[in-house]
């Protein structure tokens, strides 16, 4: 069955739908995304993936296509369409098709946002066999242009630092910047030393992670110091544990950065703790 997908207004065969080639999000990467988990067929943490998304659409100045209620319909009519149990959602939103290429934005008044939707079926995602594992991360310079805090779909860079990642041997890349780790490729990075969970604070160099705002805020439930400050490879390298933590991967386990072994290169406690609160907290909370 040919999966269907969203495309402004409309629900189609994924075979069917098509984007001008005018639309600014080809033309000028002039877009923004938000990823959604579905386990058992409901969507996690819905609301704060709504406000991030209104928040991305604001500091571009760019129109919402729609409501939240008629995007949380989208996402319920994906889902059903589709009969996903354990997947994504896929939400962009760019700045339209003014027509011709331009740098100049077009006209809110007569260009409309376009908005695209489609699902990722996952079966068994919460059960991960890398989560078991643990991952591998090598370092790479952050070179990204400095509103990392916008969800945009410029994904070159951390397209090529999962590549650098791959020809090295290992799972994904931990980026730096003056001397301190801002992120993963497409996730935010913890430590743990001593018991305390170490991570970026936030700011314009890192996404506001939607499963990050959850994990810590469970993690200071069930008692577990956070720290938020920037941390360096040496340090990571040193820590007891490391993991990253993302919509579609929620807690992930890292076990090696740069070749440098943690925890006898074995998941830590905490990232398995914290994986598994996580992963059962939200269930409660799905919609």
């Amino acid at each position: 069955m040919s999966r269907i997908v969203y495309v402004n207004g409309q629900y189609l065969p994924e075979a069917e739908a098509t984007v001008s080639i005018f639309d600014r999000g080809f033309l000028m990467a002039d877009g923004v995304y938000e990823v959604t988990s579905v386990l058992d067929g409901k969507l996690i943490d819905f609301a704060g993936h709504s406000v991030r998304l209104a928040r991305s659409l604001k500091e571009l100045d760019m129109a919402a296509p729609c409501s939240d209620e008629d995007l949380l319909e989208i996402h319920r009519g994906l889902v059903a369409r589709n009969d996903v149990t354990d997947g994504m959602i896929y939400l962009q939103v760019t700045r339209g098709n003014p027509g011709d290429r331009d740098f100049a934005f077009p006209d809110p008044e007569t260009t409309k946002p376009t908005l695209v939707m489609f699902t990722q079926s996952k079966p068994g995602m919460a059960e991960s066999p890398m989560a078991k594992t643990g991952i591998k991360v090598i370092s790479i310079e952050d070179i990204r242009w400095g509103r990392r805090d916008i969800k945009t779909v410029q994904l070159l860079y951390p397209s090529m630092g999962k590549m650098m990642a791959k020809k090295a041997g290992a799972d994904d890349a931990w980026m730096v910047e003056d001397g301190h780790v801002t992120e993963g490729t497409s996730n935010n990075a913890y430590i743990v030393k001593n018991g305390r969970i170490i991570t970026r604070q936030l700011s314009h160099e890192i996404l506001h992670g939607i499963t990050r705002a959850a994990v810590l805020r469970f993690a200071k439930e069930a008692q577990m110091v956070v720290e938020e400050r920037p941390f360096t490879i040496e340090e990571a390298k040193q820590a007891d544990e490391a993991f990253f933590t993302s919509a579609s991967a929620f807690v992930m386990p890292v076990v090696e950065i740069d070749g440098a072994s943690l925890g006898g290169g074995t998941p830590g406690p905490v990232a398995k703790r914290l994986r598994e609160i996580y992963l059962e907290e939200s269930r409660k909370t799905a919609i």
